[in-house]
């Protein structure tokens, strides 16, 4: 694959995110931004926020779920720098307190992402925005050398599976654990793929 093909992407990842980003602003504004201001906003032309969002709801729908996900900075101001384990926990119990005060939002726009995602192909448009993994990354960020080289590849990875949105679908509708109950099989989840992570090769 050449140079350009990779970079499609990724520029496609970045028009979406400038789109999602500049929404946000005008809506922490007390604004409901029409197509045409957020485009204006986000210095792209109104056609091109077309493209990815054809109607204005699931854009603003998730400007306003943006406004609720908590900073990095400010979410693990508190949290242990040595603690893995503590500090994944503290990103998961944020996502899961914000999914729990949106559920109705986030569902619908999960809808909106399935949607989007049929019949796609290798230039299609990204579906959704990626708000779990800087959150994973940053937890991880001060005890990466806690763990193996190779294992530093997949962990954050896995556990974007247990942390968000789908986790908490599986855990209510799929398994209908309680919250508390929930609660409990993400963080054990949580715990053994850390410490899966630090064990050496082999073992």
């Amino acid at each position: 694959m050449d140079a350009g093909s990779q970079g499609r992407p990724n520029q496609r990842r970045r028009t979406r995110k400038d789109l999602l980003q500049a929404a946000t602003r005008l809506v922490r504004q007390g604004r409901k931004p029409s197509l045409e201001e957020v485009a204006e906003e986000a210095m792209v032309s109104r056609a091109t926020a077309y493209r990815y969002f054809p109607k204005l709801e699931p854009l603003l729908l998730e400007a306003a779920l943006d406004v609720v996900v908590p900073e990095a900075d400010v979410l693990l101001e508190r949290a242990p720098k040595d603690d893995a384990v503590a500090r994944m926990e503290c990103v998961d119990d944020a996502l899961h307190d914000m999914i729990l005060s949106n559920e109705a939002q986030l569902r619908t726009m999960l809808v909106h992402s399935l949607q989007r995602g049929i019949g796609s192909n290798e230039d299609a448009l990204p579906a959704r925005q990626n708000r779990r993994s800087p959150l994973i990354e940053a937890a991880l960020a001060p005890v990466r050398r806690q763990f193996r080289t190779a294992a530093l590849k997949h962990l954050p990875h896995a556990l974007a599976l247990v942390i968000g949105t789908e986790a908490m679908v599986v855990c209510k509708d799929v398994l209908q654990l309680d919250d508390a109950e929930a609660r409990k099989v993400k963080r054990w989840a949580i715990r053994a793929l850390i410490e899966a992570a630090r064990k050496p090769a082999g073992d």
